[in-house]
């Protein structure tokens, strides 16, 4: 399956989800998750994406996001809900 097809199919499963969606961790579990492994990304590899990252940019010194993927040892995508 093409990416194109994997994000249509994607979104039309979240339109279906959203309204069963009530807390934060529903919506990492559900959809979060999933978003991150549409392009490739292994979601248990720590090399490719680390969950709650701590960010050190511009203000929010030492404070953490759900998550960052990973590349190259650097965070190149930075993911908070």
């Amino acid at each position: 399956m093409e990416f194109k097809d994997s994000v249509l199919q994607f979104s039309s499963r979240v339109e279906k989800l959203c309204s069963q969606i009530q807390t934060e961790e529903a919506t990492k579990n559900t959809l979060i998750m999933h978003f991150i492994q549409l392009p490739g990304y292994d979601m248990f590899n720590p090399f490719e994406v680390s969950p709650e990252f701590v960010a050190d940019l511009g203000i929010k010194k030492e404070e953490k996001v759900n998550y960052a993927i990973i590349k190259d040892g650097q965070a190149i995508m930075l993911i908070e809900l």
